[in-house]
């Protein structure tokens, strides 16, 4: 059974960071990409981030580039967002995403709050 859990989220002035982390089980982890998407007030959820199986291929948002940082440590089953210099528009749910034989699988999403 496939499992996803976020956490890590929380209120952060502007400027600041946080670091996300992304539980996963339940699948071979390294087998697999990973996603950070992000869903703020009245808006889509949006893609923010994307790591390959190794990390050595990751994209980014245009909006969170040379700010974020998506990471993965294979042995723990684990995926990472680093978010520096924070901006109040980045207050969001952030979730862990990914597609599994065909599934789309979600996490429960961690609250982000960016401000002062």
């Amino acid at each position: 059974q496939v499992q996803i859990v976020e956490s890590g989220g929380g209120l952060v002035q502007p400027g600041g960071s946080l670091r996300l982390s992304c539980a996963a089980s339940g699948f071979s982890f390294s087998s697999y990409a990973m996603n950070w998407y992000r869903q703020r007030p009245g808006n889509e959820r949006e893609l923010v981030a994307t790591i390959s199986t190794a990390g050595l291929n990751r994209n980014y948002a245009d909006s969170v580039k040379g700010r974020f940082t998506i990471s993965r440590d294979n042995a723990k089953n684990t995926v990472y967002l680093q978010m520096n210099s924070l901006k109040p528009e980045g207050t969001a749910v952030y979730y862990c995403y990914l597609i599994y034989r065909g599934i789309d699988y979600w996490g429960q999403g961690t609250q982000v709050t960016v401000s002062s």
